[in-house]
Order: C-alpha cells, then structure tokens, then sequence
C-alpha cells in the first residue's frame, strides 16, 4: 500500500506533507503510517525512580567489592584500547564463562548485552507466525519482545495454589499451539520457585521447538539444566552475570547446540560487547569465591526474611530458590502497603497490577542486614496502618 504523504527536507528538518490535500501531517496521523501496529499497542517497559530509597525492587547483588579487589580491576582497565574495536566474539571472555560454569567445548556459547538481548535475538530469528509459549507469571521480556516483533505469545497459568508447573495444561497448549519457542525461567520470576524437574524434562522431549532454560538465578539455587544439554537436541540454557552482582555490565549468555547458536550469531550485531564490559566481567569470574561468600550471604538472609514475613499477621510468603521473595497481603492491600512502604524510604515491586495469580502479591530483593531490616520495619508500620 502507497504511503500517502511524502517527505521534503526544509532547511535542517524533515516536513511531511500528505500527498491528498497537500497539507503538513500532524503527529496523529504520522505516527500511525510509520509504525508497526504492534509498538503503538504496547508500553515501553518502566524503571521506578529509586533515588532517595533503599533499592530492593530489582534483584540486585546488594554487595560491593573490596577496596583492594577494586584497585587490581582498575589495574586491568588500565590499557583498555579504547580506540580500538572490542573482540567481536569476545573470545577470551567466552572462555572464562565456559570454566566458570562448566560448559563443555563442544556447545557454543553466544554472548549477549544482558539477557534481554540474546532472548529479543531468538525471537528476531524467527518467522512472523511463530509461536511462543512461557509459564505465567513469568519474566515480563519473554511477552514484551515477542508481542513488539508481533509473534503469538501464549502465557499458561501455573498452579495456583503452589505456583507450580501445571503440566497437563503445558502439553496441551504445545499441543494446540505447535510453539517455535518454550521459555522456562528456573527458579522462576517473580515467584522465585524451582519448578518440578521431571515436569520440565516432559516438556522438552515432547515440544518441536526450542526450549529455553533461563537460569538467571541459578548462583542462590544451586541447581540447573547445563549438564543436560547433550540429553536434548532442543535444549538452549541462558544465564547472565546480573544477579551474581554485576548488573551494570549488561551481559547475558545462551549455550547449546553450535547449530542452534550459528543462526542466533547471524542477526547478533557485530561488537555487542564492548570492551570494558568484556575485561571487567572476565576479571569478576575470575574471583569466583568473592562471588560465592556473596550469595551464601544472601541465601542466608533470604531465609532470615522469609521467616520475618512468615510470622507477620495476614502475610504471606512464598519460598524461593532466588534473591527475592514473593510475599502476598490480605485482598486489596498490596497498592498502599506498597505506596507505604515507599514512603518510609524503601522502594520493593508492586505485583499486584498485574492481576491473575499475582493479585494482592509484592516482591522484595534480599539486601544487606540493614536493608532488611529497614523493609521488615517498613512493612510492619504499614500493616499497624491498615
């Protein structure tokens, strides 16, 4: 179909005028004529503002590095060349993650700027009538890329009662939907739980597609599908550094079958990960007992947490194999439980918009022991208030 409108340049701009009455195009009906129907549906994805506040919304390794631990970093930035184009494969680094998690040679391992990266890759690769099915509640970017490409994104609920798989209901859906791509976030977000691991296994013998496990918490779960990608032709396992604690590198990375990955690094932009993240995150894995003491740290609060929430009256939490916890109100207080807790100084995630299962739910990120404490103290203030 004919554009209707036609651009001239004026000077330094661009003018669009309508080729029907010769008329400058307003914005209303300029946006529409340029863009896929499938951004004009959908809201960008929104970061709350957490200046001022304890930042417990966003999974975050609450934990610094040592003075001394920084100084030698610093160091190995030093003769950064930053004139110079970063290694488009990253090969040193990709070497370092392999002995890290312990990926064997003969898997291929594709690096990505954070995870939202190699999944909108996966989903770019794709024909525009595929199909892409995922758990729900889970990770928002698996619908957020798949509904701005305009590819059939289909959500199937858990167990409501344990946030379970429901795998009756997944093979049906794989059965009715044929989907190119299965997304199973383990331990699962936002409800933080590892899910049945036979139940997993079923989906990925039964589908056609790829199956992606999405371990991006895998450090506080001690648990993973790596050692099963020879098992399954289909199999694709992503992890990111992010949770481990270096969240402002933005590196993310899939491994499975070179087959598989060769047509992922097709559509991958060349130089994707720039120089001081490649050195930065190939000096972090390399101090793994930092990271280590770090998430037993965690875990250990999470606990602790979990416990505080637990014994609170009309509160309750759910267990987690990740950095945060899921933690339900009484119906219909979770907005100014959330709005109080804010403006005691501590920003957590209001889930409860999002309605479904995660109605009346909020989630909070293990932080440091005052951290907790300053939420645990929050959260009890704002129930007195109720």
């Amino acid at each position: 179909m004919a554009r209707s409108y036609k651009v001239f340049k004026v000077g330094d701009y661009y003018v669009a005028y309508s080729t029907k009455n010769h008329q400058p195009m307003t914005l209303n009906t300029l946006i529409p004529s340029l863009f896929r129907k499938e951004i004009l549906a959908i809201s960008a994805y929104k970061v709350a503002d957490a200046e001022g506040l304890i930042k417990l919304d966003a999974m975050e390794n609450p934990y610094g590095w040592p003075e001394d631990l920084k100084t030698r970093w610093l160091e190995a930035l030093r003769d950064c060349p930053l004139n110079r184009y970063p290694d488009p494969e990253a090969q040193h680094l990709v070497k370092t993650i392999r002995t890290h998690d312990q990926i064997p040679d003969r898997y291929a391992v594709l690096l990505g700027n954070g995870s939202d990266e190699i999944i909108q890759l996966l989903l770019m690769a794709l024909p525009p009538t595929a199909g892409v099915l995922a758990p729900a509640p889970g990770f928002v970017m698996y619908r957020q890329i798949s509904d701005c490409l305009g590819l059939k994104y289909y959500g199937i609920p858990l167990l409501a009662d344990s946030f379970e798989l429901d795998l009756s209901a997944m093979l049906a859906a794989i059965e009715q939907y044929r989907p190119a791509v299965i997304f199973i976030a383990y331990p699962n977000n936002p409800t933080g739980n590892l899910f049945n691991t036979a139940a997993v296994h079923h989906i990925i013998k039964t589908t056609k597609g790829l199956v992606v496990i999405d371990e991006a918490y895998a450090p506080f779960a001690n648990a993973g599908f790596i050692g099963n990608l020879g098992d399954y032709d289909n199999l694709l396992v992503m992890r990111t550094v992010s949770k481990l604690g270096l969240a402002g590198l933005r590196l993310g990375y899939i491994a499975g079958n070179p087959a598989i990955i060769e047509q992922l690094n097709k559509i991958r932009l060349p130089y994707n990960i720039n120089s001081l993240t490649q050195l930065s995150a190939d000096f972090a894995l390399t101090h793994k007992a930092l990271f280590y003491r770090q998430t037993q740290a965690i875990c250990a609060s999470r606990t602790l947490v979990f416990n505080q929430l637990n014994a609170m009256d009309g509160i309750t939490a759910y267990p987690s194999s990740a950095n945060f916890i899921l933690f339900r109100t009484r119906r219909g207080q979770a907005d100014d439980i959330y709005a109080s807790i804010k403006r005691q100084g501590v920003l957590i995630k209001n889930l409860s918009p999002q309605g479904g299962l995660l109605s009346d739910c909020l989630r909070v990120t293990i932080g440091t022991d005052n951290e907790n404490s300053a939420f645990i103290t929050a959260l009890g203030n704002s129930l007195a208030d109720l």
